[in-house]
């Protein structure tokens, strides 16, 4: 008779996971059973507590995970060493950040979500639920699934869990990027593209997965390293599986030629969860990333690093060149990450111990930037021209963001703090000294030479002289720049209008045919100004803490540096 022996699981080493993923299961059941009144503060203490927790959690265990280099947990499915808890870490702290400015609301109640995500624009009901003031509190468990996959997706020790952190990080975002208040068919628009390549790449990666196992008979990570050490007559499945995982995490980075999703996604979301995916997903990705290709793809060094190095030059110019022509500050952002991403490559191609360091410091640096960014764009919004404060239309006088570059004309002198903070945050994307991103591009191309790639470091310096031109052309506009007289609303809007009210019109036709009473909505897109809208002020402490990092990581990085250098070792 056999006796069934428990599995022994290192509990305290998954609890920056299982803090994030119990907070969501619990969001969930705040959503069935606490009343609507209260359900936006429980579901909003209850995200900030297990971010905090998760954070604290990582710090409690660096220092005995650095000392023993680290732990396999679940039978190695997971593996929690210092790379993994480091980036852990830099997610927990940028979601713990992103979630401030996916909380706030202006003045009048209003925050960056549809008040139902599912109705159709335009129609009576949204309309309904917009005057009943219905808010998607489900935003923050969604949020918290999302960071719970990013958490788990640098760790993993096996293909199979790769994949299914994939998916578990990667649902929730389709989701949230459709659930915009404003423009909701660019929303919904972007959602859809979102699922489809997302479901594209999944699929790459699958089928690499696949192939990996046919090849040595294993998921694990170390094991799969240990067969391309003896070679056998099935080297080629070895090499396409191998370039087929890396593909799917190329598409989550937004690497070219997988970058086609970036522009898209990051301006039809709302904007809040443009920032916290811009920021925390390319850590979590350019993580799984870094595990793969330093544990499991040294043994291929001369098939896949040429391969690796091709793409990280052309992610550098497209997302640099393409960035240059943008006149959405969303969609330059966007190509600004693309570049970011290339920048990033550099490091991982390095293939040294330097470059783990690197690349994770250059995503602090870069995260915090881009949530600080993404926060200043969702306040910077168009009103209606000529109205004050008593003035309201259907929606208030405060519309959507002024996400069109010629809007932010002059917004130095009207506002000059906000233009200050995102002068910053501009300066450090461009690598100016004295900021966190010079230190993180400093960091990243020194380990390409020292890894033997300098020709990357040479282009990733050229593309980054370039880039500073469209950072320096905003900061012209909003410092040296007259403010915009009143101008009619960007031509997608007025599209979007039209479509709206089209589609109210037939509905309006059919109910009346039916002999139901409804309510016809009338969308005209009005001449606007820019104006910073007030808010609960959750966006001006997430702004001053990305700002604060921007500026301490820039002058005195030695120490962060240095405890990133101590964890720099895979587990393999």
């Amino acid at each position: 008779m056999s006796t069934f022996t428990a599995p022994t699981i290192a509990w305290a080493q998954l609890s920056p996971v299982v803090i994030v993923l119990l907070a969501a299961v619990l969001g969930v059941l705040v959503e069935a059973f606490v009343p609507a009144a209260r359900r936006r503060v429980v579901q909003l203490v209850v995200a900030f507590l297990a971010l905090a927790g998760s954070l604290v959690a990582v710090a409690a265990l660096w220092n005995g995970t650095v000392d023993s280099g680290g732990t396999e947990v679940l039978g190695g499915s997971l593996v929690i060493d210092g790379p993994a808890l480091a980036l852990q870490g830099t997610i927990a702290l940028l979601a713990l950040i992103a979630l401030l400015v996916i909380a706030d609301r202006t003045e009048t109640g209003e925050d960056a979500f549809a008040p139902s995500a599912s109705a159709v624009p335009g129609s009576a009901y949204e309309e309904l639920t917009r005057q009943h003031g219905l808010q998607q509190t489900e935003v923050f468990p969604l949020v918290l699934f999302a960071t719970g996959g990013m958490l788990i997706f640098p760790a993993t020790g096996d293909l199979l869990t790769l994949f299914v952190a994939l998916e578990v990080l990667s649902l929730p975002l389709y989701l949230l990027t459709g659930m915009a208040r404003r423009r909701r068919l660019l929303s919904q628009e972007a959602s859809m593209k979102y699922f489809l390549l997302g479901a594209f790449a999944s699929a790459l990666m699958l089928f690499g997965i696949a192939l990996l196992y046919g090849y040595s008979g294993s998921l694990r990570y170390s094991e799969i390293a240990a067969a391309t050490a003896d070679p056998t007559g099935l080297d080629a499945l070895l090499v396409v599986g191998s370039l087929l995982v890396v593909s799917g995490l190329l598409f989550k980075i937004g690497a070219v030629p997988f970058h086609s999703w970036t522009p898209d996604v990051y301006q039809g979301a709302p904007t809040p969860i443009t920032g916290f995916m811009g920021a925390c997903t390319k850590v979590a990705a350019a993580g799984a990333l870094l595990r793969f290709v330093y544990v499991v793809i040294p043994g291929l060094q001369w098939d896949l690093q040429g391969v690796l190095s091709a793409v990280a030059i052309l992610t550098m110019l497209v997302g640099t060149v393409v960035a240059l022509v943008q006149t959405d500050i969303k969609r330059m952002l966007a190509y600004s990450s693309i570049a970011h991403a290339g920048f990033l490559l550099t490091g991982v191609v390095a293939l040294e111990e330097s470059g783990v360091s690197a690349v994770i410091f250059y995503l602090l640096a870069y995260g915090a930037a881009t949530v600080g960014a993404f926060g200043i764009v969702s306040v910077v919004r168009e009103k209606v021209a000529g109205g004050g404060a008593d003035d309201e239309d259907d929606e208030g006088t405060v519309l959507g963001e002024a996400t069109h570059l010629s809007q932010w004309a002059g917004l130095g002198r009207t506002h000059p703090l906000v233009a200050l903070s995102f002068t910053l945050f501009l300066l450090s994307f461009a690598g100016i000294p004295l900021t966190a991103g010079f230190i993180g591009k400093f960091t990243v191309f020194t380990a390409a030479v020292a890894g033997g790639a300098w020709p990357l470091a040479v282009v990733g310096v050229a593309a980054s002289a370039a880039a500073a031109f469209f950072y320096v052309r905003i900061i012209v506009l909003m410092f040296f720049t007259a403010p915009a007289t009143p101008s009619p609303a960007p031509e997608e809007e007025v599209l979007e209008a039209a479509v709206e009210q089209e589609v109210s019109q037939a509905r309006a036709l059919e109910a009346a045919a039916a002999g139901v009473a409804t309510v016809a909505v009338t969308r005209v897109a009005p001449a606007t100004t820019t104006t910073v809208v007030a808010t609960e002020g959750f966006t001006a402490v997430a702004v001053t803490v990305c700002a604060a990092l921007t500026i301490l990581l820039g002058v005195f990085p030695s120490p962060v540096l240095e405890l990133l250098d101590q964890a720099a070792l895979f587990l393999p």
